[in-house]
């Protein structure tokens, strides 16, 4: 929970939330939202309908917000779990202020550069003072950074700039634009509610800056079994590694079909006792070989890292040639998850 507090502590003026969508980024929503809760998180951020229902199962108490918006004849079931919509089109603010009648909150999209969803701030303007606002229950406005990652971009400015003719267009809400970069950008990006997801689970939120997050993520492999082989000798499918001399390798049981990207087959590599051990030839499902030779504490039932140690998920991400979201996200069911609060 340090790293919700440390985002929190960029703006003491504004509400810190939480994003745990795609079961807590890949983290297990059932563990990580009720320890948000217990240390103060009391909005929280899903993309789905039934991650909405799932959250609400472990947060009685909290807010919670579906960022994908309000599906065609979906009202009831938001209602009856009481989770808020947050609403991006006409058609979407229309059907919930029908239901609503100004008794059940939502949030209102309004698109400032991304367009994915989301009112268009001309759009946005316009409703100012119609009653459909307030039937509708709008009670957070909220737009997204497109490029909150890199400060010097001219969109951050932007679209924090049309932001704020939107916040002053709908005094009665109040204003969310800052996700986890976005939260370490200047004070026209925090307002009023802080949206952080990725940096809670310790991605970096500045990417040209050593990460100020703390890891939370630790994934390790077991070791099966330990073979030396001569020079000219090949490993995995299709033969994709050679050994240029006599080498010592290492079978790991974890592969793609665990969400270790197969993309990452002769980039990335794993700690085994802390050394450095590239991974040979190309990952397979459930198999991934090392090149031991210098690790002396490779052994059978031992354990070799993949995350940890220093090597965080963005390095894991950019050496499979993709980004530590994809990477969180796509952890497999079939680990063993040790929970640390």
């Amino acid at each position: 929970m340090a790293n919700w507090r440390a985002l929190g502590a960029h703006a003491p003026q504004a509400e810190c939330g939480a994003v745990v969508k795609a079961d807590a980024y890949g983290c297990g929503l059932s563990a990580v939202a009720p320890a948000l809760a217990r240390a103060g998180c009391r909005t929280f951020f899903v993309a789905h309908l039934s991650e909405g229902i799932a959250a609400r199962k472990r947060l009685p108490e909290a807010a919670i917000y579906v960022l994908n918006g309000l599906p065609l004849s979906a009202g009831a079931a938001f209602a009856a779990h009481a989770l808020r919509p947050v609403l991006g089109d006409r058609d979407e603010l229309a059907e919930w202020a029908a239901l609503s009648d100004g008794r059940l909150p939502a949030a209102l999209h309004v698109d400032t550069g991304m367009n994915r969803l989301g009112l268009s701030v001309p759009e946005a303007l316009a409703l100012a003072g119609d009653p459909v606002i307030e039937r509708a229950g709008i009670d957070i406005v909220m737009s997204h950074l497109v490029s909150a990652e890199i400060p010097a971009d001219p969109l951050n400015a932007r679209q924090a700039a049309d932001f704020s003719r939107l916040r002053a267009a709908f005094p009665q809400a109040r204003a969310s634009l800052a996700n986890s970069s976005g939260t370490c950008l200047a004070d026209d990006t925090r307002h009023d509610l802080l949206r952080p997801g990725y940096s809670l689970f310790g991605g970096n939120p500045e990417p040209d800056k050593p990460n100020p997050m703390r890891p939370v993520v630790r994934l390790e492999a077991t070791i099966l079994q330990v073979r030396d082989v001569e020079a000219g000798a090949t490993c995995g499918y299709n033969a994709r590694w050679t050994a240029p001399s006599p080498r010592r390798l290492a079978t790991l049981s974890l592969g793609y079909a665990d969400g270790y990207p197969r993309a990452a087959s002769g980039r990335g590599h794993a700690l085994v006792g802390g050394v450095p051990c590239p991974i040979l030839g190309l990952i397979s499902m459930d198999l991934i070989i090392l090149d031991v030779t210098d690790a002396s504490d490779a052994r059978r039932g031992g354990t070799a890292t993949l995350i940890g140690d220093g090597l965080d998920i963005d390095t894991v991400g950019a050496n499979a040639g993709t980004i530590g979201y994809e990477i969180l996200t796509g952890l497999g069911s079939r680990y063993v998850r040790n929970y640390v609060e």
